[in-house]
């Protein structure tokens, strides 16, 4: 279970793989960023700015000099930031039950706020609701999005949480 926000080292881990491309500069990062994410999630210039100085700092990228854009600070990835990169991604698949929980736990918190009497949550006209039709959208827009990068059609799967861990190898006491 997580207790807040992104999985720990995700936007240092997206800067390593987005220097790697090619040099960027901060907000290129967050722009790029909310691309991958089909634009429902940018993190703050307040997230990016750090990582990108602490990089710096640990020799994993070098700033550049541009001469079209004197007034850009430009990271480009080091033979260091290379190696820590790999590093990260050989540590990343760790991170795969960490999105599961941030994904589920915000739904259900949707569902509960569209559900639960103890919330009494407004309908604004012209906004989204928290309601049935609204989480159904959700849930089409997650089976649309699978369906897209996986190539292939949604099936339903029937398995009780125990049953799909069991049936992957899952240690839930982890």
């Amino acid at each position: 279970m997580r207790k807040s926000g992104p999985p720990k080292g995700l936007i240092a881990y997206l800067v390593l793989e987005l220097l790697e491309e090619k040099p960027r500069y901060g907000y290129e990062i967050l722009k790029e960023i909310r691309e991958i994410s089909g634009g429902h999630w940018e993190p703050s210039y307040g997230s990016v700015y750090p990582i990108l100085y602490k990089f710096e700092e640990k020799g994993w990228a070098r700033r550049i000099e541009r001469e079209d854009e004197p007034d850009r600070k430009y990271f480009e990835l080091t033979d260091d930031g290379r190696t820590e990169l790999a590093d990260r991604r050989e540590k990343g698949s760790e991170k795969a039950s960490d999105f599961a929980d941030v994904i589920l736990g915000f739904f259900h918190v949707y569902a509960a706020f569209s559900t639960d009497d103890r919330f009494e949550i407004p309908r604004l006209e012209g906004e989204w609701h928290f309601d049935e039709p609204f989480s159904e959208w959700i849930v089409e827009q997650v089976v649309r999005h699978h369906e897209d990068y996986f190539d292939t059609e949604f099936e339903r799967i029937e398995d009780s949480p125990e049953e799909f861990y069991e049936r992957h190898g899952i240690d839930q006491d982890e």
